[in-house]
């Protein structure tokens, strides 16, 4: 008997961070490295905010906090679902977490028995079937297509829901994809969802803001008023207000399933950074106009690697909705030989040759179930943006 829980058998490390931690030692190295593996905006937090944060430390807002959330940040995301979207929640209804990684985490571990099944869309962010393995449930991916704009269809969804269904996870804007669902679509999964009394749906809001080309966004709980009583809606500050490492997550559902995720959150971490709550209620209660700005930015930068990324040889880059990420599939590349030698049998090939002979790290499809296929964050400076889509170029150029 090994001295390690047998659960991390059942969990991988973060791909993500993986990509970027090597491309680090690459730099360090001395290599010229761009990385565009971490999902992070390269904008600083808005003034005001780290004001807000300052004014906390100053008046000895230091202390420990209510385990989920200080009343006045609570107040402020009831306030930011009723503006954004026609959603009332309580305070009782309402919990805050380091991040929205451990909202969602919380939620699994508070519900998640063995045998119990969490149906996740495919592509899917790299964290969504490890945490559900570590709660001790299955998770279930159910496979989307390129052609179908990476999206669920009713009939994948009602086709993949058992008696042990316990939950629905939706993430749109999606990471890695970019894929977001217009109501009418949003609706189509809805009505399914309507039908399955027994399963629950954690929706993942944290890319709400940003979207493109006037698109609309809407979440689970305001398309079907009727699924809100067994429905986690999830956001946070992270990418719209670039606070990443403010480590600031939140989600509002059933009193029932907040209490048991604050007793979880009661015997893991307690309370979120006090300061960062502080900052977090100046950043959902402040001006919003720096909000459209940025995502216009990211917007143009989508544009750009788009259509770089569609003039390299082997490469097709659909254009997405919205968040900062591109997903091309690079079916055309697999097979061929490198101009440093070396055989692509698969997208993890792709991604280390690319990092090795070309000094761009960008993460490869296997890492989120979707394959043969790489992910690009273009939260990143445009000319740096320009510079790796060319290397992209080049060395797809270079295959033979």
């Amino acid at each position: 008997m090994g001295f390690l829980a047998d659960s991390l058998a059942r969990i991988k490390p973060s791909a993500t961070i993986a990509v970027t931690n090597k491309a680090r030692e690459l730099k360090a190295a001395g290599r010229d490295v761009i990385s565009l593996g971490a999902g992070e905006p390269d904008f600083d937090t808005p003034e005001h905010i780290k004001e807000a944060a300052i004014r906390a430390i100053r008046a000895g807002k230091t202390k420990y906090t209510a385990v989920d959330g200080i009343p006045e940040l609570k107040d402020a995301i009831a306030l930011k679902f009723r503006r954004e979207n026609h959603l009332d929640y309580e305070r009782s209804e309402i919990t805050v977490g380091t991040g929205g990684k451990q909202v969602l985490y919380n939620a699994l571990m508070a519900t998640l028995n063995p045998g119990d099944e969490v149906i996740v869309p495919a592509p899917y962010w790299v964290s969504y079937p490890e945490m559900v393995a570590l709660a001790g449930g299955t998770p279930v991916a159910v496979d989307t297509t390129m052609a179908s704009g990476y999206r669920l269809t009713p009939a994948a969804l009602e086709k993949a829901i058992t008696p042990k269904t316990k939950w629905v996870i939706f993430n749109a804007p999606s990471n890695p994809t970019g894929t977001a669902y217009a109501r009418a679509e949003m609706k189509g999964l809805t009505d399914v969802l309507v039908r399955y009394p027994h399963v629950w749906v954690m929706t993942d809001d944290m890319y709400e803001h940003l979207v493109f080309d006037g698109f609309v966004f809407s979440t689970v709980a305001e398309i079907e008023p009727a699924l809100k009583d067994r429905t986690l809606t999830v956001n946070g500050v992270s990418k719209a207000y670039a606070m990443t490492g403010w480590r600031i997550g939140y989600g509002g559902g059933p009193k029932m399933l907040i209490d048991a995720m604050a007793t979880i959150q009661s015997q893991s971490t307690s309370n979120p950074s006090s300061v960062s709550q502080w900052a977090a209620v100046e950043a959902l209660t402040g001006p919003q106009d720096f909000i459209p700005k940025n995502a216009e930015l990211f917007r143009q930068r989508r544009d750009l690697v788009v259509s770089m990324l569609n003039q390299a040889n082997g490469i097709i880059c659909p254009k997405p909705e919205g968040a900062f990420y591109v997903y091309p599939t690079c079916a055309g590349a697999i097979g061929r030989k490198t101009a440093g030698g070396r055989v692509i049998a698969n997208d993890s090939d792709f991604a280390t040759a690319l990092l090795e002979e070309e000094g761009v790290a960008v993460v490869p499809g296997v890492a989120f179930g979707s394959s043969p296929a790489f992910r690009i964050s273009y939260a990143t400076a445009t000319e740096v943006l320009e510079d790796a889509c060319a290397r992209v170029q080049r060395f797809c150029g270079g295959l033979r």
